[in-house]
């Protein structure tokens, strides 16, 4: 039976929300041994708010509602969960002797808080020395915005990111400006999971622990090469591109037979071209010096998509991809929820994984992102409830007698 590559590395996760839980999950996920500490003093805040499962409104009343978030579960999957109260001086001592027994402390706390817990590298080192502690500030632990707290939508504003979302001005479409989604944040967990593995291989070598810092505002500016780029070599301020690609005509998304269906085309060669304008069989396509090379096609680009959007009107979105993909035109429906979940390609790369949760039952969630052919990675167990783990992690690693034990718990220590 192959084991996943983490198989024999502890980490403590101190992550809250979104990007620290992730760094979490991507290491668990690829088998590591991932403790989450939370506890009710300072809840996790993807566990709070009104679930968006189910109808039962009175679960709140019974306290499962920490326990029914969907997006907690797909980010705290494969983990155990320890409830200690880190506003007592015992709570930290017992986060301090679990760092011990550990490969990995992990948080996305704001710079000086890993200090004011005792957790940071420079302490923690003088009683493991080959600690590796990572760290997922805003904007860094150094610099003249290191104490600038922020959360995702703040990060892609800063790093630029904002500024090229929607439409180019000139299609008088109204303002986007903002992503609805925690893109940096994911890019930070990425960062931080990688760097905590590239620390984890140079202790294997030399046996020297490392500190990683992995900033969500570098991680995300990261991204915008293209663009800047674009302005040191020109000197104008790129703008929002809406679904252009430079290279690419078409490339955009075109209306459909249904309601609200769309389909996603990109044509890049003239080869890919001509097969385009085959199976349209449109002679203005074929004849027209306007669309008669790539360059042309691109400076054309509207009037190309009009005459595209009166082709793709007639069609399904999936009959446009099965017409255009079998002349080896990249094609593919724009999908909704319920379309990615049924979606033939997806579900045989095992996009997603079922689990069974304890309160929920049979849940969905996003699989692994990438496959290894010997030691692969998977979901394994439902994400924890609060506490579940609290014996083993602090019996059976820590060594903590059952009268202590209770007397931490009535002390609201373990809590």
């Amino acid at each position: 039976m192959t084991r996943a590559p983490l198989h024999n590395v502890r980490v403590v996760d101190l992550g809250s929300a979104w990007a620290g839980p992730m760094a979490g999950q991507l290491l668990a996920d690829m088998g590591a041994q991932v403790i989450k500490v939370e506890s009710r003093a300072r809840m996790d805040g993807m566990r709070l708010g009104r679930p968006m499962v189910g109808e039962d409104l009175a679960g709140g009343d019974r306290g499962l509602w920490p326990e029914l978030q969907p997006v907690f579960h797909g980010l705290n999957r494969n983990k155990l969960s320890v409830s200690l109260n880190l506003r007592t001086d015992a709570g930290r001592d017992i986060l301090k002797r679990l760092a011990a027994t550990s490969d990995v402390v992990l948080s996305n706390f704001s710079p000086g808080v890993l200090q004011r817990l005792g957790m940071d590298h420079e302490t923690l080192r003088a009683v493991k020395p080959d600690i590796i502690v990572a760290a997922m500030p805003a904007f860094g632990d150094a610099g003249p915005l290191r104490d600038m707290v922020a959360y995702a939508p703040i990060i892609q504003a800063m790093s630029g990111m904002m500024s090229l979302v929607g439409y180019p001005p000139e299609e008088g479409e109204p303002l986007v400006g903002e992503l609805q989604a925690a893109w940096s944040d994911t890019v930070a967990a990425l960062c931080a999971a990688l760097g905590v593995v590239a620390a984890l291989r140079h202790r294997n070598r030399t046996g020297a622990g490392q500190y990683v810092e992995a900033a969500h505002l570098e991680g995300t500016t990261a991204l915008l090469g293209v663009p800047m780029l674009e302005y040191q070599m020109t000197g104008i301020v790129p703008k929002p591109p809406g679904n252009d690609d430079p290279g690419f005509a078409p490339h955009n998304n075109y209306p459909c037979s249904g309601e609200d269906a769309w389909v996603a085309i990109a044509v890049r060669t003239d080869a890919e071209w001509g097969a385009l304008a085959g199976v349209i069989e449109d002679d203005v396509l074929s004849k027209d010096r306007r669309f008669a090379n790539s360059a042309s096609r691109w400076d054309n680009r509207r009037a190309l998509d009009e005459i595209i959007s009166s082709w793709t009107r007639t069609l399904t979105p999936r009959q446009v991809m099965e017409r255009l993909q079998a002349v080896g035109v990249a094609a593919m429906p724009v999908m909704n929820i319920a379309d990615q979940f049924a979606d033939p390609h997806l579900n045989a790369r095992e996009t997603y994984a079922e689990i069974d949760h304890p309160h929920i039952g049979a849940e969905m969630l996003y699989g692994v992102p990438w496959r290894f052919s010997d030691t692969p990675g998977g979901v394994r167990t439902p994400a924890p409830l609060l506490g579940q783990h609290n014996r083993y992690i602090l019996s059976e690693l820590l060594g903590i007698e059952d009268d202590e034990l209770a007397r931490l718990v009535d002390e609201q220590v373990v809590y």
